[in-house]
């Protein structure tokens, strides 16, 4: 939630990251679909996909924290349009829009159009250019199969979209009033172009990810190893987090054993008869020198079940079994029993009209919500009120919060929360956790940063470790940023990174 953009916006989006279930696929030689490396008509994208995406593309943007700002992004582009000539589509280079997000989630996607995504995090972890264009040229292969083409049209013809599952399906397949509710919330306009894939489409964009690394003469082994690293962080992410270390990793989460994924990337890869490639890994180091890891502190951070945010001087805490993913405009919080957002409006010091107001973003253009009476009450000294609306669903009946702090006369901040009928109360440990940060609370957020170390002397893996910015895991943490195992061995001059303040 950037504390620039968030205080002059009334728009609530919130859009979901691509991965998916799905059945089995074939091997490298049967993933063409008219998008071979090699041979076969170019085709370009269409003017339709190219809509698409053009309207889609400032709303992901805002969901993902916008575009890196970093000497990094020019250095991405660049190598992700290079990869996308591979495909075979027209003029590849100036079809395609490459983006690197300010996102600390470990993610990548496309969309329709051209769209290829890539977050600072996910590229934080990778150790060369080789894995970098893997990840870049496996979006590309999506967006060549026609992939999110094929996944909307599935999502319409299943009415899969998800959000809420029982609870949102009620919502956004509802009636005129409660779709404008479920496109403003969720963002399901821009959610059809981000559905998750199914499993033979995540293998066949495998399978022309490798096809597009060798046909540009790098190492087609990279998307393997890039994925090893995936796993092998997710495994840590999950057990500092508390949840089950076998967790599947955002942008892995198509194949519910990662090792097989693996695996079977690098057989494919294989199968090509390439038995080497570049893999530029020192210009790779020097470029991702200094890139941001983790939270953006000018966007709020997520410690486990809290969000604090610096600059607005404000925290909260999600219930148990929640998760929450911070965007540019909103932090979105979602899991079985609910989902909302904690976002912004204009203020002019009257809280019954900043909640009506709410309210009335929320039906957009559609039949108003109607709600209760405004109640006030003190939320840790911030002066709060609240209104409960309720609204009809395919599936029963859903209770919609509007719950709003005051921080000063000019700007108050609010959550917008969604649940069952009579199950509002969920969201009542949230509401009362919001407090303001003290100064001292917001001194000690601090950003971390990827710095590449050269080894010198005397440095092992143990040492090094330490240097991390990091209490827990550090260790373990060292060596998946680096593809390095417990008993390997580092020699004088080699280039490794760390994470640092």
């Amino acid at each position: 939630m950037n504390s620039k953009t968030i205080l002059s916006t009334v728009a609530i989006l919130s859009l979901t990251a691509c991965g998916g279930t799905g059945a089995d696929a074939g091997s490298v030689e049967s993933a063409s679909n008219g998008a071979s490396a090699q041979g076969g008509p170019a085709r370009s994208i269409s003017a339709e996909d190219k809509k698409k995406g053009s309207e889609a593309h400032p709303q992901l943007l805002q969901e993902f924290g916008g575009i890196y700002s970093g000497p990094q992004t020019a250095y991405v582009v660049r190598v992700g349009q290079d990869i996308a000539v591979q495909s075979g589509l027209g003029d590849a280079r100036s079809d395609f829009t490459v983006t690197l997000l300010n996102s600390p989630v470990n993610n990548a996607f496309a969309i329709p159009g051209g769209y290829v995504y890539l977050t600072r995090q996910l590229m934080a972890l990778m150790n060369d250019e080789a894995e970098m264009a893997g990840v870049l040229g496996h979006e590309v292969g999506h967006v060549a199969a026609r992939h999110g083409q094929k996944r909307q049209k599935a999502a319409q013809r299943n009415s899969i979209l998800g959000a809420l599952g029982q609870i949102g399906a009620a919502i956004l397949l509802g009636d005129s009033a409660l779709g404008k509710l479920g496109q403003e919330v969720f963002g399901t306009g821009s959610q059809l172009l981000t559905l998750r894939y199914s499993r033979k489409q995540e293998y066949e964009a495998d399978d022309l990810g490798i096809r597009y690394l060798a046909s540009a003469g790098y190492d087609p082994q990279a998307l393997s190893t890039m994925l090893e690293s995936l796993a092998a962080q997710s495994a840590i992410d999950a057990r500092a987090a508390g949840r089950d270390a076998r967790s599947v990793p955002e942008w892995a989460s198509t194949h519910p054993d990662p090792a097989q994924r693996v695996s079977r990337a690098a057989r494919n890869a294989q199968k090509l008869g390439v038995s080497s490639g570049k893999r530029n890994r020192d210009a790779f180091l020097a470029n991702v020198d200094g890139v941001m890891y983790g939270d953006d502190p000018k966007q709020g951070v997520i410690q486990g079940n809290d969000f604090l945010h610096p600059d607005l001087r404000l925290k909260f805490a999600v219930p148990n079994g929640f998760k929450m993913q911070n965007g540019a405009r909103a932090v979105t919080i979602s899991g079985s029993a609910g989902q909302g957002q904690f976002t912004t409006a204009a203020y002019n010091g009257n809280m019954a009209s900043y909640i009506d107001s709410a309210f009335r973003q929320l039906s957009g253009q559609g039949q108003a919500i109607s709600y209760g009476d405004i109640q006030r009450t003190t939320v840790n000294g911030l002066p709060a009120s609240y209104a409960i609306g309720r609204v009809n669903g395919k599936s029963g009946q859903i209770d919609v919060t509007i719950f709003a702090y005051e921080f000063s006369k000019s700007s108050a901040f609010h959550f917008a929360t969604l649940a069952p009928a009579g199950r509002a109360s969920v969201f009542t440990p949230m509401y009362d956790s919001v407090k303001r940060l003290t100064s001292a609370e917001a001194a000690a957020i601090k950003p971390r940063k990827i710095d590449v170390v050269t080894v010198r002397s005397g440095d092992t893996i143990d040492s090094l470790s330490r240097k991390m910015a990091y209490t827990s895991y550090s260790k373990d943490r060292f060596l998946v940023l680096n593809r390095l195992r417990s008993n390997d061995g580092l020699r004088v001059g080699q280039k490794v990174k760390i994470v640092t303040y």
